[in-house]
């Protein structure tokens, strides 16, 4: 149902609009972080939204391949990612979720906003990246092989579940 959606977003507020243009902005429910995810970062908010801003974006700076391999898997990289990094105080948004898909990494990085004083998750950017890319980034999260790794958190803090939720 994910793409469906974001596939409706592009076609009626994207596609074919130049470079760089305005489009309206409007908002749809993307995924929700799994429990594991939520509790290993102690994100604030669980549900993740992503805006026709976010997809004209991606349009506008990625290749039409590349756009929709994103844009048709965007929901697994933020529902499933491999590793959770904090993002750096001069990039946009407060995590990078990172997952492998296929023989490539890709990234999205996370937004807090605060709304009516509740904080809600937002998708900033989707990208291709590598390991060259991550190397000056903080781990916070990652899943290995079963095992949780909670790097920056793990001051005598109970694990979760090794099964994602």
């Amino acid at each position: 149902m994910t793409i469906e959606v974001i596939s409706d977003l592009h076609k009626k507020y994207v596609r074919g609009t130049e470079k760089r243009a305005i489009v309206q902005v409007v908002q749809a429910f993307l995924c929700n972080l799994t429990v594991s995810v939520a509790s290993g970062i102690f994100c604030p908010c669980n549900k993740v939204y992503i805006s026709t801003r976010v997809i004209k974006h991606v349009y506008d700076k990625r290749p039409a391949e590349e756009f929709d391999f994103l844009m048709s898997n965007g929901y697994l990289i933020v529902k499933y990612p491999d590793s959770v990094y904090m993002n750096k105080n001069n990039k946009r948004g407060s995590y990078l979720f990172v997952k492998k898909i296929e023989s490539s990494k890709y990234a999205c990085s996370i937004e807090i906003i605060k709304k009516d004083n509740t904080a809600q998750c937002e998708v900033a950017t989707l990208f291709r990246t590598n390991e060259d890319y991550l190397r000056n980034y903080e781990l916070l999260w990652e899943w290995k092989g079963g095992n949780l790794h909670r790097s920056t958190f793990d001051s005598g803090l109970t694990q979760p579940s090794n099964t994602p939720q």
